[in-house]
């Protein structure tokens, strides 16, 4: 078992997103309660947000967590620059727009979220290509995913999200310059289920991803707290040896 300094171990929790992909308030009530101190980060995807509205998002944020919203946000500009003002002033640290929405709607929606006070600012990340693509042969995804970063980055986005097995070309391009948040993270031994592009969490930070997002794993797990830390163990682990702890 890892012995995990405080500083280690808080920092492994920010790098942490649980996906609370259930249906209702209800049902996330009981994952939060379960799942206790042990996780910061919550995900907020389309499923949730379209059946319980903004609500679900002040409700996450009063428990004392933090809201990655994860709305995939595409329109034209304007459209798309006005829905990260509204969402902003919900209090999602982490908000997603889709980078195929183009560079003109990136740039607005940047300038949108700098309308907020750093503290409070979100943070917006840019969707690459989604971790259940199977049509691009691994090559032509990585290319894909290199292109639509540099639309990202270029536009002033935060960072991006992208398959795990993607994150050696973004480091070999953009170095240390850009986040990334990888979701179909999954434990050694767990289940694909519709991910296609799969890493373990302990690869996928070693590789450089800021932030990981797990689902299932943690949800479906007889003890969802033991699962949850011990995947931050794994997190702690790599931390340790890339400080030097």
């Amino acid at each position: 078992m890892v012995s995990e300094s405080s500083d280690i171990k808080r920092k492994a929790k920010d790098r942490l997103i649980v996906a609370l992909d259930v249906p209702s308030l209800d049902e996330a009530r009981p994952v939060l309660k379960r799942l206790g101190d042990e996780i910061e980060w919550f995900k907020i995807g389309l499923q949730l947000f379209c059946a319980e509205g903004p609500d679900i998002v002040r409700w996450v944020r009063d428990q004392g967590k933090k809201v990655f919203l994860d709305l995939k946000l595409h329109d034209i500009p304007n459209t798309v620059a006005r829905a990260v003002e509204s969402v902003g002033h919900l209090g999602a640290g982490l908000i997603t727009l889709h980078a195929a929405a183009g560079s003109e709607a990136l740039r607005q929606a940047a300038e949108a979220a700098l309308q907020f006070p750093d503290a409070v600012r979100p943070r917006l990340l840019g969707v690459t290509v989604l971790t259940s693509n199977q049509e691009l042969p691994e090559r032509e995804l990585e290319a894909e995913v290199v292109r639509l970063a540099e639309r990202s980055f270029q536009a002033g986005l935060d960072g991006v999200v992208a398959p795990a097995r993607s994150l050696e070309p973004l480091r070999e391009r953009f170095g240390e310059a850009i986040r990334v948040l990888c979701a179909g993270i999954r434990p050694a031994g767990s289940a694909a289920n519709d991910q296609h592009w799969i890493m373990t969490p302990a690869r996928a930070i070693s590789d450089g991803a800021r932030w990981i997002v797990v689902g299932r794993p943690i949800l479906r797990a007889e003890d969802p707290a033991a699962a949850a830390a011990a995947i931050r163990r794994e997190i702690s682990s790599v931390l340790e040896t890339q400080t030097g702890v």
